[in-house]
Order: C-alpha cells, then structure tokens, then sequence
C-alpha cells in the first residue's frame, strides 16, 4: 500500500508543481483560484483518509506490536530471563509516524484549508501592477481587497449565493477584465447602473450634474521623474485624489468593440455613457493613463472581485501603509 501510495503522490505533487511551472513560464494562463481549490480538495482527501484509514492502521500496528512485546517479556520472566533487550519504544516511532506523501499532503491541509477560506471569501491580497490609480495607489503597493463587502461569490465560478452591500459611486474595486476575465484589473467606480456619465474636456459629470473638482499641488511622480496637475474629486461622498496630464488630449483613441458600446457617444471632447442595468462604469485615478471603461466598455456585476481598502505593505516606501479612499 505505502509503494502504491507513494507514486501516486509523487504523480499528483509533479502535476502541481508542472501546472505552477508552465504558469510561471508563460506556457499556460494560470489560475490561482483554480489551483488553490484543486489543492484544497486534494489535500483534504488525503486528511481524511489519514484520519479514518491510515492513522487507525497505524495505531493498530502500534497495539499489536505492544501486545506481543507483552506477551514476549511475560513468556521470557517465565522462563527465568528478566533482562531482554527491548526496542518497542523505536519500533512504536517508525511505525507511528507518517509517511512523506502523508506529510506533504493531509499535514498542509489545515494550512491550505485556511488560506482557502480566508482569499475565497473574506480579504484577497493583490499587487498593484501599473500606474493607472496613481495618486490613491502606487506601483507595487501591496493591497488587500475585501472579498464580502458586495456579498458572498463562490470561489472559481465566482457566483453570487449571498448579497450584501451594492457597489457605490467612489468606491476602489477590484474586478475581472471583461475583454480578457482571466485577468483582475482595479479602478474606481465612477457610474453604476441608470446613470449617464460624461467625461469631455476632462471634467466629468453624473447624470448632468458636474462632480465637484478643486486643484491641489501638482504630483510629482517619482517613477516618471514627471508633474502632473493634481485635483480633490467628490465622487458619491467619498474624497479622492486624481491626476490630469495637459499633454493629453480630451478624446478617447482607440475605443474597442464591446457590448452596449451603443450607449456610449464619442466625440472630440470625450465621450458620454449610459451605463446599462447591472453593469458600472470604471476610471483610473490617473485620468490621461488609465486604460478603463471609456476604452473597453462596462463591467458586468459577475465580473465583481471585492473592494480594495487598505496597503498593507510597500516595501521602497513603507508610509504607504494603511486605508485609503
């Protein structure tokens, strides 16, 4: 049994570890949520065949080797022998102690069981990989994302079985990249559903009425070696940071094909949407250099990851630490 165990094991580890080696090689699109499931599941089979199979044999293995230890030394002080050379003590750890497939498989359960839990439904730690959010978030930031903020999803599928909170003007939101769902892409929630949201000559406005803007000091970017003019935006109560560029042009180049792109009218100024039922309309922080719903259209409610709230590390720049809006 051990024999067959063991290169089973060693078949399913080498699947993994060839899955996680394509990914990081570009071979294949990976999957986090995916592998993570795949191993909790894994994992948890083996737990249990430890706990109701393995562990009982061993234990068994353990008591009949007590049993005939007794019964030897009970034979041999019969017979007048009272000093037996005894290695039950050693024979009972060999024959307890679990086997590596056992060790690298129903021990990491509880381990992987844990983080399971903890990324599938409740806070989801994601890297920030562009500048498209500069001032809220920078390069490398280090992020958290509160998976049940707009309710419970079932990991993988990412289904709905639990609503909460809806998602709001203003807010941070990590979401799936409707041209491409294997991706997660983060902007702010600029319109939800019903609104008509308008953004020409870089002012943007909420069903005709002008969302509050107030220049701040211009941002240096430190990656960039660059100024840019920096603005205080009133977005759905919530205060935020945005950056605009004057080089830029107030037009949209490029727009893709994407559904309900008929809601939306481009023009020299901008463009102006009509955000359909169930979907919200997205934007970067960094206004001129963020590729978000005016290029690609709307996010639908499936796409919904969680809402990002706090920087829990940022390794060139620890004040980075903490809330944000």
């Amino acid at each position: 049994m051990n024999g067959a165990m063991s290169s089973i094991t060693t078949v399913v580890l080498a699947a993994f570890v060839a899955y996680g080696g394509a990914w990081y090689f570009g071979v294949l699109e990976g999957n986090f949520a995916l592998l993570l499931f795949l191993a909790t599941v894994v994992t948890g089979i083996y737990w249990l065949a430890e706990r109701f199979y393995f562990l009982p044999q061993r234990l068994q293995a353990v008591a009949t080797l007590e049993t005939n230890a007794a019964n030897r030394r009970a034979e041999l002080s019969r017979l007048g022998i009272n000093q037996v050379d005894d290695h039950t003590d050693a024979a009972k750890t060999r024959l307890i102690m679990q086997p590596w497939w056992l060790d690298w498989t129903a021990g990491l359960f509880p381990v992987i069981l844990v983080v399971f839990l903890l990324r599938s439904f409740l806070f989801e730690p994601f890297k920030i990989p562009s500048g498209s959010m500069i001032p809220t978030l920078l390069i490398n930031d280090l992020i958290l994302v509160n998976k049940f903020h707009y309710g419970i999803r079932l990991p993988v599928i990412n289904t709905k079985v639990w609503n909460n909170q809806e998602p709001e003007r203003g807010d941070v939101m990590v979401f799936r990249y409707p041209p491409k769902p294997s991706l997660d892409y983060i902007k702010r929630v600029v319109g939800i559903p019903g609104d008509e949201v308008a953004y020409l000559n870089k002012h943007l406005t909420i069903n005709g009425k002008p969302v509050p803007k107030t220049p701040l000091p211009d941002f240096f970017d430190e990656d960039s070696m660059r100024y840019s003019k920096q603005f205080e935006e009133v977005l759905g109560g919530k205060k935020h940071r945005l950056l605009n560029d004057d080089e830029r042009p107030s037009f949209v180049p490029g727009a893709s094909d994407f559904q309900f792109k008929q809601n939306c009218r481009y023009s020299s100024e901008g463009v102006v949407c009509k955000v359909p039922e169930g979907h919200y309309f997205m934007m970067g922080d960094n206004r001129d250099n963020s590729l978000d719903s005016r290029y690609w259209g709307f996010v639908p409610e499936k796409n919904i990851v969680g809402k990002a709230f706090f920087v829990w590390m940022n390794f060139g720049n620890l004040k980075r630490i903490g809330p944000f809006n």
